[in-house]
């Protein structure tokens, strides 16, 4: 008699928990910050996916093994939508940096039972800020095998992720500043808004004075005079 085969139960992966993103405002603007600061930086490449409050599933059939960092970058990925990040989709590539942003109910243990997971699950740079008291934490990997070891305050200060290219620039005692390899300051999304706004304003003043020029060579022509010769 033959034995029937066992039918594998399709596991269902959550994509939200149905908490916000953010508990508010000042937190939430710092996780676009970053997002978009980092996106900027990669915009010319395609193999680097960025997630802010993304599901990360780093094994498969576990649907209970997961967070959700605050952003995410896992390098060696293709941009692209996702619903969750489910590693062994992913070329069982684990996010190599994360990044999370505290709010006021973060609390010790739950911050320590984030650390070990990003830890056990192979994160290699992770950096913790607090924008309401100006305190930031980071750690690393000396290598792929090795703990996550934390940075010093004076390393902090003026700090370069090794993976990223990014700088972080803080004195403790104001709000931290982070650069892209040129050394360009991430900006809010409002200063995004009002750097555009000021670039497409001079973009008309130009066009207008291109205008102008053109018409005032034409009405040089009808008189006769050769706008190039008043170069010369």
């Amino acid at each position: 008699m033959q034995v029937p085969a066992i039918k594998k139960q399709r596991v269902f992966y959550p994509e939200s928990d149905g908490q916000p993103m953010a508990e508010n405002t000042l937190q939430y603007e710092w996780i676009v910050l970053i997002k978009q600061g980092l996106e900027s930086v990669f915009l010319n490449r395609d193999d680097v996916f960025i997630a802010a409050d993304l599901f990360w599933y780093p094994v498969e059939g576990e649907n209970t093994i997961r967070l959700a960092p605050d952003v995410m970058v896992a390098l060696g990925r293709p941009k692209g939508k996702r619903g969750s990040y489910q590693q062994w989709k992913e070329a069982d590539i684990a996010p190599q940096v994360v990044f999370e942003i505290l709010s006021p109910s973060n609390r010790p243990l739950e911050m320590s039972r984030k650390l070990q997971f990003y830890e056990q699950y192979g994160v290699l740079e992770y950096y913790v800020y607090d924008p309401e008291h100006f305190i930031f934490n980071g750690c690393v990997r000396k290598d792929t095998e090795g703990a996550l070891l934390d940075l010093s305050e004076s390393e902090l200060g003026n700090w370069t992720s090794p993976l990223l290219g990014i700088s972080f620039h803080w004195d403790g005692e104001s709000e931290l500043e982070i650069k892209d390899p040129q050394g360009k300051p991430f900006l809010a999304y409002q200063e995004w808004i009002e750097l555009h706004s000021k670039a497409k304003t001079m973009e008309l003043e130009l066009e207008t004075q291109k205008r102008h020029a053109e018409m005032l060579a034409q009405k040089l022509r009808e008189l006769g005079i050769n706008p190039d010769d008043l170069n010369q």
